[in-house]
């Protein structure tokens, strides 16, 4: 069993997991707010739904992930061009600041979990679990 691929697969997601929230413990993000942090450092002034579907969040769980963001200071919500359905959302700078230190440590986190990979390595398991996700993603939306 301990060698199954659901195994392996769900084994190293929660080392991972729980590696990087001791890592940004001291900052007290919610397990949901790290990736939105590092989604909207490259992706700043997007709609909540882009930021949901790019999180894999859903979007009740992310306008409740957002209000906790936005009452910490970490994010600001604009209503732009006057359509109240089109609210983007904006780093503030502690939110920036915030983001880059969780980029830092997702980065570092990357090092450790992939120290003794080659770089062909490291290129050959990003495209294996880019496809993985791909076929995942495929039988959730065939269903």
């Amino acid at each position: 069993m301990e060698e199954s691929l659901h195994y392996l697969l769900m084994t190293d997601y929660l080392l991972f997991q729980k590696a990087f929230l001791a890592g940004v413990k001291e900052t007290n993000l919610t397990p949901g707010q790290p990736k939105i942090l590092d989604y909207l450092l490259y992706h700043d002034g997007v709609v909540q739904k882009e930021i949901a579907s790019a999180c894999h969040i859903e979007p009740a769980t992310m306008t409740s992930v957002l209000y906790g963001m936005e009452k910490k200071g970490y994010i600001l919500r604009k209503n732009l061009n006057g359509n109240r359905r089109s609210i983007y959302i904006y780093l503030t700078d502690e939110g920036r600041s915030l983001a880059k230190q969780v980029e830092s440590t997702f980065r570092t986190m990357e090092e450790k979990t992939l120290k003794d990979f080659c770089k062909e390595e490291k290129e050959m398991l990003t495209a294996f679990l880019m496809r993985i996700s791909k076929n995942i993603q495929g039988e959730v939306s065939d269903e």
